[in-house]
């Protein structure tokens, strides 16, 4: 892939077992948070795989849509749109009632001095979302760090790992949790909790950092020496299917890839790719922030893209000199600091 239509189009690519999914799924879709790194291709998505289903449903996506053209590009393509800010209650209440809510909205980075916006957006906001849908099905997405640091040893934080949030990120994302699931006891609201850790595209994400620094001979930090991340195309088809997972109590899905990444491992594969010496700095530490996400690939199947195919698309993107996104995703923090 050379071109962001290209990759675009990728991502937008629905599978057969989406397509299924979405034919038998009843009811319309709201995204709340479509803004976001994953919500505009998640939307396109959603739109293909009900036209190649050939059924009638519409795709809503709801965002602030401060800046650009999003609004827009996301109309042209088949989604209706809905300017709105969460947190206003009006507007939150005006939002019309769909049977299937994928909630994305969230805060993380410039929590630290922040501390109050990240728990109104990350604890106080899902209560309010999940009592006006509570006749909905919710997939809520959350995130790895709830988890504490394990050894690599033990191949990831299952779904059964005692949370361990560390930082206040972490811990108003386990808010986050805790508010769904409490509301979807209440009321019985069907619930999926998406824990993923980390979406990849050509733009952004662990692997472009890496691949970046490798390519500019820029220092990283291998004090985390490993990760899991998932190609943002599988990460947004299995939360639109996790919608026929959803219960109460809740479902509590891991999402990611199935190896356990090392991180100088692909520094140096790389670095071979353009033809550099990574400057890596540190020994990697006896633990890390790890997912086993292996219920999910039970459920789903195994990611349609490998790790060595977004390896490659993503040096021939850095050679080509393809748009990237400054969106980091703090890989690096064990501290929980974001």
């Amino acid at each position: 892939m050379k071109t962001l239509s290209e990759l675009e189009a990728k991502l937008a690519e629905p599978s057969h077992t989406l397509i299924n999914d979405i034919a038998e799924l009843d009811g319309d879709i709201l995204l709340l948070g479509v803004g976001g790194k994953m919500g505009p291709s998640m939307a396109r998505l959603a739109v293909n795989a009900i036209k190649q289903a050939d059924v009638n449903k519409k795709v809503i996506g709801v965002s602030r849509f401060s800046s650009g053209g999003l609004k827009e590009e996301l109309a042209a393509c088949g989604v209706e749109t809905i300017s709105a800010d969460l947190l206003n209650e009006r507007e939150l209440q005006a939002l019309p009632c769909v049977k299937n809510v994928i909630y994305m909205v969230g805060f993380k980075f410039g929590t630290t001095g922040n501390e109050h916006l990240a728990w109104a957006m990350n604890s106080y906001l899902p209560g309010r979302v999940a009592e006006k849908f509570r006749d909905s099905r919710i997939v809520a997405f959350s995130t790895g760090n709830v988890y504490p640091l394990t050894p690599l040893s033990m191949g990831g934080a299952t779904e059964k790992t005692p949370t361990c949030a560390n930082g206040e990120y972490a811990q108003s994302c386990l808010g986050r949790e805790r508010i769904f699931e409490y509301f979807s006891n209440q009321y019985k609201t069907p619930l999926t909790i998406f824990r993923l850790n980390y979406a990849i595209d050509l733009r952004y994400g662990v692997l472009v950092e890496i691949a970046k620094s490798v390519k500019n001979r820029q220092p990283i930090d291998l004090s985390m020496g490993n990760a899991n991340c998932i190609w943002q195309g599988d990460a947004n088809e299995w939360a639109i299917r996790s919608l026929k997972l959803c219960s109460s109590p809740a479902t509590v899905l891991n999402i990611s890839g199935p190896e356990t990444i090392s991180l100088r491992g692909v520094a140096n594969a790389f670095g071979e790719k353009f033809g550099v010496e990574p400057v890596l700095l540190k020994e990697e530490s006896t633990t890390a922030l790890l997912s086993n996400s292996s219920k999910a690939h039970q459920l789903f199947g195994y990611p349609k893209v490998t790790l060595g195919q977004m390896i490659d698309w993503i040096a021939e993107w850095q050679i080509e000199g393809g748009e990237t996104w400054n969106k980091p995703t703090h890989f690096q923090e064990r501290e929980g600091k974001f």
